[in-house]
């Protein structure tokens, strides 16, 4: 299991919000601030409520416009100097793996955060620690550049491209 704010979560492609993997159909999605009742332990790998009681945390969820009460995946940000950090990500267990229901959480999740960051005034900017073993991964996803160590950052173009893949101007 990752280390607590060690970024662990499958990119499997970036798509127009989430698609569901047999049918292809798009669901437009939304983020709102979620609650501990609405998160049991046992559907997800990380401690959550142990995220939602640190005050500096805002726990965000998504979920689909058509289904409000079923949660796709979870992000903690907070706000740092002059950038947004990630904490803990993660996708709903039905959408882990290959048998997953929906493609394209984790890029939404990640694209959430590059646009809070740009309505904070940070340009986009978001910070988090990757595992060793997907630095070169989210360099290649999400156009996240290596800081130091294991410290990446997806920088104002990555996150313009980012945030204009999963929410277009209608």
């Amino acid at each position: 299991m990752a280390r607590k704010n060690e970024v662990n979560i499958e990119i499997d492609s970036l798509t127009n919000s989430i698609v569901n993997v047999i049918s292809g159909e798009v669901f437009e999605t939304e983020f709102s601030r979620v609650s501990k009742k609405e998160i049991r332990k046992t559907d997800w790998l990380f401690d959550w409520q142990k995220e939602l009681k640190d005050k500096h945390n805002e726990v965000y969820k998504m979920t689909t416009v058509e289904n409000k009460h079923i949660i796709q995946g979870l992000i903690s940000l907070r706000a740092d100097d002059r950038f947004v950090s990630v904490g803990i990500v993660e996708n709903a267990k039905f959408n882990r793996g290959k048998d997953k229901i929906y493609l394209g959480v984790g890029g939404n999740l990640f694209a959430f955060a590059c646009k809070l960051s740009k309505e904070l005034g940070f340009n986009g900017y978001v910070g988090f620690i990757a595992k060793t073993a997907l630095i070169d991964y989210y360099a290649k996803t999400l156009g996240a550049e290596l800081a130091l160590g294991q410290r990446m950052y997806i920088g104002e173009e990555a996150a313009e491209k980012l945030i204009n893949q999963y929410y277009k101007i209608k």
